[in-house]
């Protein structure tokens, strides 16, 4: 059988057809390598909830002790994300993300050497509260702005949904290995090592812009010249600031992820392990369901994106805190020493909302703040991190002061309804220039 070869006009078509190819892979690659990255960074975020209690045991902490160490941690990691999003835009996502991930590494491997409750803070609080903060939700919001013009809203939630991951992976296997012979010292050397292995993934592989490549971002015509950026990072991270900070949206943004932080991260992802340990319910099973919500979020999260590309963002954020709200009222109602069929239904209904916020609000922050997205949302990001540092020691302090996490439910369920509220006097943007953090030498 005899070949034809190919017209001027069909190599032409077959050219372009390659280039076309070419273009539509390498942001969806770029975007794999991140997702990666983000469940690396997550597998040591997992950890502390199914550590309370082995600590405990070993060095005779108390909860306030180790919650304390989990709000360092979960504050650094918060107000870290605007600075490492000013740093990406200075010297590169590649740098600022391989070097996090191995400061998670060290801080990690560390821990099992720790004798006395200041180096389970430094440690845990300070190394590993920097490097996952650098490698935070401001990470998604620069590759969803700088990689896609279409399917943001999906790009987004998939990555977002990476910490889900990271803890449904972590999570059932640091709870076993640390009630096995292994102790918790191996956890902790578990995910050291996951974390250290991503690091020349991102090395070798990740690329800054599409047109480093000579391609378009996804869904756009148009090759994009990288914007230039001089100057020094941390003031342009605080420029970002003086300018979102005067707007309205801001505010209304930060303060309802400040709730969603102290909802979530702070206090179901810190305590609740030990509120259902405290009912009689093994902390393997708890652990099983929590990893639980992180496959749910998993979903949610995608969905929450498609969802984000087709319905206004103000309505879903108002919906998902109302929901979420409700739920955590119901949920001390629920612990005991087994798994019902309700703490299942629980455990589905929150896992879908757990973090599925964040596509709705890294929308919203494009709308208002354009081109300053992703510093912008690192600081609504700072703030969702420090609501969840108070949530911690808060919900901490009120089992040791009252022998139960109930208090700590309702005040959450309460405040995610008043989130709800802030979601509904977000305006749309007007006509005028949108907010941008530009900073000159």
């Amino acid at each position: 059988m005899a070949f034809e070869p190919l017209t001027r006009t069909a190599a032409a078509e077959h050219a372009c057809a390659v280039i076309r190819n070419r273009q539509q892979l390498w942001p969806w690659m770029i975007a794999g390598i991140g997702f990666v990255a983000l469940v690396g960074a997550a597998g040591f975020r997992a950890t502390p909830g199914a550590l309370v209690e082995p600590l405990q045991r070993e060095f005779g902490w108390s909860t306030g002790t180790i919650g304390f160490a989990m709000s360092v941690n979960l504050a650094l990691y918060g107000v870290t994300a605007p600075f490492a999003a000013a740093l990406m835009e200075r010297f590169g996502v590649r740098r600022v993300t391989a070097c996090a991930m191995a400061l998670i590494a060290l801080g990690s491997g560390l821990t099992i050497f720790m004798t006395q409750a200041w180096q389970l803070v430094m440690l845990w609080g300070v190394l590993v509260g920097l490097g996952a903060g650098s490698i935070s939700l401001g990470f998604v919001a620069t590759i969803g702005t700088r990689w896609f013009v279409k399917r943001q809203g999906l790009v987004t939630g998939v990555l977002s949904a990476g910490g889900a991951t990271g803890s449904m992976v972590f999570l059932p296997l640091v709870a076993s290995i640390s009630e096995s012979d292994g102790g918790w010292k191996t956890a902790a050397l578990l995910v050291s090592g996951a974390s250290l292995v991503t690091v020349p993934l991102v090395w070798l592989f990740f690329r800054e812009h599409p047109a480093d490549l000579g391609i378009p971002p996804y869904g756009a015509d148009e090759v994009v010249p990288a914007p230039p950026v001089t100057g020094n990072a941390a003031r342009l991270a605080v420029d970002g600031l003086k300018s979102a900070a005067r707007t309205k949206p801001f505010w209304f943004l930060a303060l309802g992820f400040a709730i969603c932080g102290a909802t979530t991260n702070g206090l179901v992802a810190t305590h609740f392990i030990p509120a259902a340990h405290d009912h009689g319910m093994p902390t393997v099973h708890a652990a099983g369901l929590l990893a639980l919500i992180g496959v749910f979020d998993l979903i949610g999260t995608i969905l929450s994106g498609w969802l984000t590309d087709r319905v206004d963002s103000r309505i879903l954020l108002a919906v998902y805190y109302a929901l979420r709200g409700a739920s955590l009222l119901v949920l001390p109602s629920l612990f005991g020493e087994a798994i019902t069929g309700f703490m299942i239904i629980f455990v589905v209904f929150y896992g879908m909302d757990f973090i599925a916020t964040v596509p709705p609000t890294v929308a919203l922050c494009r709308e208002h703040f354009g081109l300053s997205t992703g510093i912008v949302f690192g600081w609504v990001f700072a703030s969702h991190q420090i609501g969840a540092a108070f949530a911690a020691t808060l919900a901490g302090i009120t089992r040791d002061s009252f022998g139960d996490y109930a208090p700590a439910w309702y005040v959450a369920g309460f405040l995610s309804i008043g989130a709800a509220l802030l979601s509904t006097r977000i305006k749309r943007p007007s006509a005028e220039p949108r907010a941008e953090a530009t900073v000159t030498a």
